[in-house]
């Protein structure tokens, strides 16, 4: 066994590498960028070499200088994580020159998979089912536009080389296919350097399922049953589960032993996923293999009780697989939750900035939490904004789900813009929790983003209650309440609503008289506390509080709001006071999120129609096309080519 690792990478994905190594017995060296001088991986490391400057490209994904590290260190083998160099056939060679050992497969493997088109050709003749396609490079955006229309709209443009749901556009006319050329290849050509793009049917209604393989150098190659990634935005992966609510134990054995026969016909050694497309009657087609570790993979170990990067780094060193098929069983039900720095109310957009508040949930048999930050820790430009990945197990899905959500709930996050209550929304959704899910799910379920998620009676009288003990515990703490004796009446304004309640405080115990019934909220928050726990109903409650200018702020099963409480006085008075008219910004087309422009398609003076592309913003290696609402004539141009952009600045300024 080694004694020694260097994981190539930084983030969740390293501290999770570095805390199985520890497990083994194995000491461990992190790398980082300028950026992540300070960063949660380089600390946990048993050593720390700096590599260079913030952007990827000077740093993680530089071969030398991992090269030189691993040489002043003295590591004998490198795991990748995944993203960065970890399907780079030139950095598996490069160590195998050194003499260090690649914690991964083979040059072969990564080689042939690590090429969309070669790795559907060795998929067919391995026997595993394909997707109708064109499978040659594509030269140009009038070829794209003659290949879709011979293959049949609806189709999907994918960049040969791409990943992460980079250098990917779907396309149902020719306009489109033309348009997703061009962005497409522009995103391949600045990820990954390779800017060929080929043409496949894309399969409407579809679900992403995908088949965790393991395999060793001695002939041992199993399958670890699958994953459902058919939740997904912008072809990116929010919420994964195992096992598929889909899948039958016949359909999941078939795809399994496809993706066997896939990774067999490369000689496959580690730790691999084969992505399958699957329809609604249950027949797949082969998508991709991804030659690493998989972002989702907890909720495979959750499922199977298999450590992947142990298992990888114990197949690097030579050992045999101590599991056959056989021997593989799935326990209970994993749902995995990725948490990033992004603001869903306005279409996702990335969010930058220190994370001044950071409670994450507690790890128990049922939550695990992997993650790369700690309270005050920065969310760079430089690289993607997870914050961490929720993993919640149950013995079935639905207690997976109430494990997952009463996880989100506890998830206090502030100082950035975050998708926790998006999450929470998600999968409380009746669809999501029927099971109903197909790659367009968000598309359908949130065409307008989100705002908030539904408010329930209970949802609300829950939250009501809430604000009226923060009131009165904060009401006692300045004096204004002198032991709280007998029922006092307030007014709460929530939803849109004023209620006059009666509240009697007791201890712990709030009784609350509202809307003509009453309610009990039991809970020993103190001031100071920004998450408030207790029961309501008789069922466990928490709610994440913050304190507004006048009101109470609350976050509680993906609904967010202000609530105010005051004597029917005080309400009487404010009911008095004028509204603010928020200023009309409907004339400027703002940058969404912090990022450089990559082209400005419009000029002074042009006549726009709703829906037409105004600039393209890249931002965290993905072009954004950022279009028109309506028709309109543009009246000034703010910003230029190869401009950086700031959060909100303008772009341009409609007549």
């Amino acid at each position: 066994m080694f004694k020694k690792i260097l994981i190539a990478n930084r983030g969740e994905i390293a501290c999770r590498v570095i805390r199985t190594a520890r497990r083994m017995g194995i000491g461990t060296v992190a790398v980082y960028s300028e950026a992540d001088a300070g960063a949660l991986h380089a600390r946990m490391a048993d050593e720390a070499v700096a590599i260079g400057p913030a952007p990827a490209a000077e740093s993680y994904l530089v071969i030398e200088r991992i090269l030189e590290a691993v040489a002043r260190t003295g590591a004998e083998a490198v795991h990748p994580g995944y993203g960065f160099l970890s399907e780079n056939g030139a950095f598996a060679d490069a160590l195998s020159a050194a003499g260090v050992t690649f914690i991964g497969p083979g040059p072969k493997a990564i080689a042939a998979m690590g090429d969309k088109i070669e790795s559907k050709k060795l998929a067919r003749d391995a026997g595993v089912n394909m997707v109708p396609g064109h499978l040659a490079a594509i030269a140009d955006a009038d070829e794209a536009a003659a290949v879709a229309a011979e293959v049949g709209y609806p189709v999907m443009l994918k960049a040969s080389a791409g990943g992460g749901g980079k250098g990917m556009r779907i396309a149902y006319d020719e306009a489109q296919a033309r348009e997703g050329f061009v962005s497409a290849a522009n995103e391949a050509r600045s990820s990954f350097a390779d800017d060929r793009v080929f043409v496949e049917k894309f399969i409407e209604q579809p679900r992403h399922i995908e088949i965790q393989v393991l395999a060793d150098g001695h002939g041992t190659c199993l399958y670890l049953g699958e994953r459902e990634c058919s939740i997904q935005r912008r072809h990116q992966k929010v919420i994964e589960e195992a096992p598929s609510p889909f899948l039958d134990p016949g359909t999941r054995q078939a795809m399994g032993e496809q993706a066997v026969a896939l990774a067999r016909a490369v000689d496959y050694r580690s730790a691999g996923t084969v992505e399958f497309i699957v329809d609604g009657n249950k027949n797949f087609y082969f998508l991709e293999m991804n030659t690493r570790l998989q972002v989702e993979h907890p909720v495979t170990e959750m499922v199977t009780g298999v450590d992947l990067v142990e298992q990888m780094i114990r197949v690097a060193a030579g050992e045999r697989l101590s599991i056959g098929q056989s021997d593989v069983a799935l326990n209970g039900w994993a749902i995995e939750a990725r948490v990033y720095a992004e603001d869903p109310t306005r279409n996702f957009m990335p969010s930058i900035g220190r994370l001044r508040r950071l409670t994450a949930p507690a790890e128990t048999d049922a939550v695990r939490v992997d993650t790369g930050v700690i309270e005050g820790s920065e969310i760079s430009m430089f690289y993607d904004p997870m914050i961490a990945k929720l993993i919640a197990h149950g013995a079935d899905r639905n207690a997976a789900i109430a494990a997952m959500s009463e996880a989100l709930d506890a998830y206090y996050i502030r100082g950035i813009s975050h998708n926790v209550s998006f999450l929470n929304a998600l999968v409380r959704h009746p669809r999501f929790r029927e099971g109903r899910l197909t790659t367009a799910f968000l598309d359908e379920e949130f065409p307008d983003g989100f705002e908030n998620a539904e408010l329930t009676d209970g949802i609300r009288d829950a939250m009501a209650a809430a604000a009226v003990l923060v009131h009165l515990r904060l009401a006692a703490q300045a004096a204004v309440v002198q032991g709280q004796a007998g029922p006092v009446d307030l007014v709460v304004g929530i939803a849109g609503g004023q209620h006059e309640v009666a509240a009697d405080l007791a201890g712990d115990r709030l009784e609350l008289r509202l809307s003509g019934r009453s309610v009990e909220l039991h809970s020993d928050w103190r001031p100071g506390q920004p998450l408030l726990r207790g029961s309501f109903g008789g069922d466990a409650v928490t709610l994440q509080l913050d304190r507004r200018p006048d009101a109470y702020r609350l976050i509680h099963a993906g609904v967010t709001l202000d609530v105010t409480v005051r004597t029917p006085r005080a309400a009487e008075l404010a009911r008095l006071m004028p509204v603010k008219v928020p200023p009309d910004l409907s004339k400027f087309l703002r940058c969404p999120m912090p990022g450089l422009v990559v082209s400005i398609d419009v000029g002074v003076g042009d006549n726009v129609e709703a829906g037409q592309a105004l600039a393209v913003v890249e931002a965290m290696k993905m072009e954004n096309v950022l279009r028109a609402e309506q028709d309109g004539t543009i009246a000034a141009v703010h910003v230029g080519q190869g401009d950086s952009l700031a959060v909100d600045q303008v772009i341009l300024e409609f007549a």
